[in-house]
């Protein structure tokens, strides 16, 4: 009798471990499930935020493109511009002067038959320009009042056009903005914009500034003193472009 209740006790802890197993077996299961998938939220809201981060980039890559394509864009068409034009230089010698009370005006030993204003250069240095009087060169020195040539004004490039100051070697550069800051020592260059010089030839410094409401001027002790030299270099850049 003792052995039958044995027995029977034993089918039914056996029948309650099966049952007790699977519950656990479910659960787990279960759990296997909901530990899957939220591996797979995670995975996705990871993906999703990766995506999000590599679009920020690609963003910033295109914007990065289009600025670099721009340049090179621009680039490409001043290297054209360039090859429209052809730059001479040729030397003159001063004859005379045009006027014996105004040593600002000489004439040179170059014929002249165009109407476009030239750059007149003495030891790399701007010393004024040329036009043409009676098919004949006429040079405005530095410090003639129709010496007027583009120039750039210390780092921050403010421009400027160069007038020649009565009685006085100094030049002055007018219309410089007031936004602009120059400065009492600033080197001033040909900016190249009137195509009348190159961009670098330099022209003197900044040694006195006056400041208007909307505009401000600098006096400018020049590099070089062009009344008194006899020889200069006549700068031009003529288009290559045919006129239709």
């Amino acid at each position: 009798m003792i052995g039958l209740y044995i027995f029977n006790v034993d089918q039914s802890l056996s029948s309650k471990f099966i049952f007790i197993n699977k519950i656990k077996d479910y659960y787990t299961e279960k759990l296997v499930i909901i530990e899957k998938t939220l591996t797979k939220y995670f995975f996705q809201a990871q993906t999703i935020e990766n995506l999000e981060l590599e679009n920020q980039d690609l963003k910033k890559f295109r914007l990065l493109y289009t600025e670099k394509n721009l340049e090179l864009t621009h680039i490409k068409d001043s290297h054209m511009d360039l090859k429209n034009y052809k730059a001479d230089l040729r030397l003159a010698q001063v004859l005379s002067y045009v006027d014996f009370d105004d040593f600002t005006k000489v004439w040179l030993d170059a014929k002249k038959t165009d109407t476009q204003i030239e750059g007149l250069i003495s030891e790399n240095y701007a010393a004024g320009i040329v036009v043409n009087k009676d098919n004949q060169a006429l040079a405005l020195l530095n410090g003639n009042e129709k010496s007027n040539y583009a120039v750039y004004i210390g780092e921050n490039k403010a421009p400027g056009i160069t007038h020649g100051k009565a009685n006085s070697n100094i030049l002055l550069a007018k219309f410089i903005p007031i936004w602009i800051n120059i400065k009492i020592g600033d080197e001033v260059i040909t900016s190249g914009m009137d195509n009348i010089f190159f961009e670098g030839l330099k022209v003197g410094k900044v040694i006195a500034i006056k400041k208007m409401a909307d505009m401000q001027e600098a006096q400018i002790e020049p590099y070089i003193n062009a009344l008194n030299q006899n020889f200069f270099y006549i700068y031009s850049k003529k288009s290559l472009k045919k006129i239709k």
